[in-house]
């Protein structure tokens, strides 16, 4: 499995502590599986949703310290034992991606912000809790990392995720800017979207530099993980400014040329200073 596919688990496998990599690949599976669900193929929304309420189920047999049937659910089940892992982050993903399934649009940035609460958050947690690392404040800076990384990924799908009939730019944004569903439809770029996408942009950034002090506590190969994941994210951002706000016609990815440009920055991710609250 890809960890490409499920763009909200951040995890750079190269530099995962080898006794992590089993719990990770067991998280991982459960939370493509589920991912598939809510967003691949064309089954009929109250087919999804019941798959999922399957997963939940399983997840309350985990949680009774039973064992569920399937090679996912065996392996998933030991990492919760194993590392005490708390089956509530579980069930809040899955939480986010039933909401996928019937809610396609966000009323302002408090909506986006629970759902990604949901859906990319638990992962940043999962992670802490296998480094021995979930204290309140390194939750707090995961939690900016994992939503930011969750912001950018829409901001650069935009396109994509109009296909889907799902638009995730808050609509508050898209009136305060004047920016209709029908100018994502046309795929038009003007000083508006600009404008929107600046903002936009700027909030996810603000975020990820916040959470970015994780990176400075978390020992070894833990620390230079999340250093990578920090600098990976704030490079999307300078690649969407870079197309000038076009993410219709050419998605903003990274290339072998920017790795080497985000090692380079992960060096001098010292004393990283957190930004004042946007209003």
């Amino acid at each position: 499995m890809p960890v490409e596919h499920y763009e909200n688990f951040p995890v750079a496998s190269l530099l995962l502590p080898a006794r992590l990599r089993e719990p990770v690949e067991a998280i991982y599976a459960f939370a493509r599986s589920a991912d598939d669900i809510a967003d691949e193929g064309d089954a009929a929304p109250m087919v999804r949703l019941a798959q999922l309420n399957e997963y939940r189920h399983a997840l309350n047999v985990i949680e009774g310290g039973g064992k569920p049937e399937g090679a996912m659910w065996v392996r998933l089940a030991a990492a919760v034992r194993t590392h005490a892992l708390p089956v509530q982050l579980l069930h809040d993903l899955l939480d986010a991606f039933s909401q996928d399934v019937v809610k396609t649009r966000y009323a302002d940035f408090a909506e986006l912000r629970d759902y990604s609460r949901r859906s990319a958050d638990p992962v940043g947690r999962l992670m802490l809790h296998l480094y021995g690392q979930a204290t309140p404040e390194n939750c707090t800076d995961s939690d900016a990392i994992c939503s930011s990384l969750q912001f950018i990924n829409f901001w650069q799908d935009v396109g994509i995720d109009w296909r889907k009939d799902r638009v995730y730019l808050p609509q508050e944004s898209l009136a305060r800017f004047g920016v209709s569903e029908t100018q994502i439809a046309e795929a038009r770029v003007d000083d508006a979207w600009r404008a929107l996408m600046r903002f936009e942009l700027t909030r996810a950034r603000t975020m990820m530099l916040a959470g970015a002090p994780l990176a400075e506590r978390l020992p070894g190969r833990v620390g230079w993980e999340i250093r990578l994941v920090v600098q990976g994210g704030l490079r999307i951002l300078e690649r969407i400014e870079a197309a000038d706000y076009d993410v219709f016609r050419a998605r903003p990815t990274l290339g072998k040329g920017d790795w080497l440009r985000l090692v380079g920055r992960a060096f001098t991710m010292n004393n990283t200073k957190r930004p004042a609250k946007p209003r």
